[in-house]
């Protein structure tokens, strides 16, 4: 966030530190809301229409892909299985009674008594109702797929984010039964239109902790850093949207918000350590070395940054570059 400080450090001669104000060029960073977002929402649909039978997940549970989340019954499906089951068995006897027919043709063939016609059809009557058992079985199939297509199953890996219906609900093929979050998670920002041609992708951005701001001491809270992945072409409503990268999002809330300090611009200024502040009677200054007594000088303060892991207050006046502060 904070370009490189140049510090210079000495001890004067009576044993005090003294640190030579020097201009430095700081980030200014912008803070705004990044809403947790998930890369894909995916609905969980029902392939088979029928009953809700059962929900086998709850809102803000992690799933798998393929794992069973609900089971949706039509009681039609046992009663085509039992048809088929018999239609099948029907066309088994028949068969049998064909392949009795077909070896008496034979055998009389053999003995020269019927002739070669009656053999043909009793072997085609064989081969048309084996085909017909071929094609029951293939229907039996496709209801047991039905059977089989009543468990509904996570279509990703992610979180359950909502579940539109209840056990015992009637609903129909390609319903909505739950929604997942998956794909991993990140944050969506909006920012001014202003911002839009300050904010590169791949800028490094500050991230808070859960629903944190700036304490009331005016420390900054502790941050931790992402990375600016996509910056949208549209300006909407005069906000441009932003998405940043950032670790350790699994366990927020979809739609959670917390702020983000991403750079908008460069500025020279002036820092200084805090403990150079001396207030008195509401009154900042600053101990100048001078010849031959230090003088305390008036300085107009701005906000507290951090450089190089130190923290520093802004001097809005009162100093110059060049100018050697005595410390405590």
């Amino acid at each position: 966030m904070i370009l490189a400080a140049v510090m210079s450090w000495s001890v004067a001669a009576a044993g005090a530190a003294e640190f030579v104000v020097r201009v430095q060029t700081i980030e200014e960073t912008k803070a705004v809301f990044g809403q947790v977002e998930s890369r894909d929402v995916v609905p969980a649909r029902a392939r088979i229409g029928g009953t809700l039978r059962q929900i086998s997940i709850d809102e803000g549970v992690q799933v798998e892909k393929g794992e069973e989340i609900a089971l949706v019954v039509d009681d039609k499906i046992a009663l085509q299985l039992d048809a088929a089951d018999a239609q099948i068995r029907a066309l088994q006897s028949q068969l049998a009674n064909a392949r009795s027919d077909l070896s008496r043709a034979q055998e009389l063939l053999k003995r020269g008594i019927a002739p070669q016609s009656r053999v043909d059809q009793a072997k085609s009557q064989v081969d048309v109702l084996t085909n017909q058992i071929t094609a029951a079985e293939a229907d039996r199939a496709v209801i047991e797929q039905s059977s089989r297509e009543g468990k509904v199953l996570a279509p990703a890996s992610g979180r359950i984010l909502t579940i539109p219906v209840t056990p015992g609900s009637v609903i129909m093929a390609g319903e909505t039964v739950a929604r997942v979050a998956g794909g991993g998670y990140f944050l969506r920002l909006s920012l001014p239109e202003r911002h839009a041609a300050a904010i590169v992708e791949g800028d490094t951005v500050k991230v808070g902790q859960r629903m944190v701001s700036r304490s009331a001491n005016g420390h900054p809270p502790e941050l931790r850093e992402g990375r600016l992945v996509q910056v949208y072409p549209e300006i909407t409503e005069g906000k441009v949207q932003a998405d940043v990268e950032v670790e350790g999002l699994g366990d927020y809330f979809v739609g959670e918000r917390t702020l983000v300090w991403i750079p908008v611009g460069r500025r020279d200024a002036i820092t200084i350590p805090p403990e150079a502040v001396i207030t008195r009677h509401g009154v900042d200054y600053v101990r100048l070395a001078a010849e031959p007594d230090p003088l305390d000088v008036a300085v107009i303060l701005g906000d507290r940054v951090v450089l190089d892991g130190s923290e520093r207050i802004e001097v809005l006046s009162g100093l110059r570059e060049g100018d050697r502060i005595v410390l405590p």
